[in-house]
């Protein structure tokens, strides 16, 4: 099950209740399922019973006792555990939940952690005459545009350079009126920066990359095609799992969630190894928590207008499967396995979401490096 689903699931527990009489609220259109805080538990964790208690007329804690018979019911939960005011704490079955997790970004490819549709949400970002904020503000539009909103980007003033260099665009540019204040001010670069020197890619990573209080640099740091360059580390994790998928092809196979073969060591057999069957999550589950928390990411960074999320998110993904990308495909007399399509597959879903999120910032991600 992923994020997605479970945010589903959690409105379709609210339905129910809803149903049976047991809640008498209106079904919200969203549910928000991130990582357990502290002092949660389980793989994911919601707030749901908070939101919806004042509508209830009920304590948080209430809702969330009349809400968890209904999660555990649902297919892929294993179980579920109150905490604090009224946390739901959900565990889910992982060997079910990764391998769905893995088919549902290859099914989604680079709009994985996208929102189904509009959402009617209008948002208006309005920014000073400045290289950064307007940068910034072109990759929050892309972000909220994927998470369903409406949006218009104005700016004081703009210079053509800026599109024909780092792909940026404004719907209007001039003085806003009174009640449209400027609500895009990261801080600018520095004077004797020079961001558009970098060109597009390199350029706009460098003023997205950093928090929106944090001053960026603009050097040829951001050039270096060494592991020191962030950027250079997501792309090359990209045109790494875009070669395995290459490459497999010529071996004559093709990717396939499922779990994986893996070689351990096995006291009760004669060479100390033995060949097992183990979930995807016992193979590199870094990479699966950074995968699974990719729609938590869109949305928080959408919400908050900070791009700087999903850049620093995209690090940590390509971080995750850099060492995992030489595992996928057999070596030596190897012939091609379930295990090796399963590897592919998952090689193939970080393909995806670092395609996507890169394109959300405006960035390239080529298939060759």
């Amino acid at each position: 099950m992923t994020p997605v689903e479970l945010s589903r699931t959690v409105l379709h527990a609210v339905r129910r209740a809803v149903d049976a009489g047991e809640l008498s609220v209106a079904v919200p259109t969203r549910a928000v399922v991130a990582p357990p805080g502290p002092g949660g538990c389980g793989d994911y964790a919601t707030g749901i019973a908070l939101q919806l208690a004042r509508p209830a007329g009920q304590p948080p804690l209430k809702v969330a006792e009349v809400l968890r018979p209904h999660l555990l019911g649902a297919d892929g939960i294993t179980d579920v555990v109150l905490t604090g005011p009224g946390f739901l704490n959900i565990s889910l079955d992982r060997a079910v939940s990764r391998v769905g997790l893995v088919g549902e970004i290859l099914r989604r490819g680079e709009r994985y952690g996208y929102a189904d549709g509009p959402d009617g949400r209008v948002v208006q970002l309005h920014c000073p005459h400045d290289l950064r904020a307007v940068v910034v503000a072109d990759a929050a539009a892309r972000l909220l545009r994927s998470q369903g909103a409406l949006v218009r980007v104005t700016a004081e003033e703009f210079e053509d350079a800026w599109t024909s260099v780092l792909g940026v665009a404004v719907d209007a540019v001039g003085r806003a009126p009174a009640e449209l204040p400027v609500n895009v001010r990261p801080v600018p670069a520095p004077e004797s920066a020079d961001p558009m020197s970098l060109g597009r890619d390199a350029g706009r990573w460098a003023l997205l990359h950093p928090a929106a209080h944090d001053r960026p640099r603009a050097g040829d740091q951001h050039l270096v095609q060494r592991e020191s360059n962030p950027l250079f580390r997501v792309r090359y994790a990209h045109a790494r799992a875009r070669a395995a998928t290459r490459n497999a092809a010529d071996l004559g196979f093709t990717a396939d969630p499922g779990p994986v073969t893996v070689t351990g060591r096995d006291t009760g057999t004669p060479t100390g190894t033995a060949t097992v069957t183990a979930p995807l999550a016992d193979v590199a589950p870094e990479l699966l928590a950074a995968l699974a928390d990719h729609p938590r990411v869109l949305a928080a960074a959408a919400d908050h207008r900070a791009p700087d999320r999903l850049a620093r998110h995209l690090v940590t993904v390509a971080d995750a499967a850099l060492p995992f990308l030489p595992t996928v495909l057999p070596r030596g007399g190897e012939k091609p396995s379930a295990a090796h399509r399963a590897r592919l597959a998952l090689a193939e879903a970080v393909g995806a979401v670092l395609a996507g999120g890169l394109d959300l910032l405006g960035i390239d991600a080529p298939d060759h490096l």
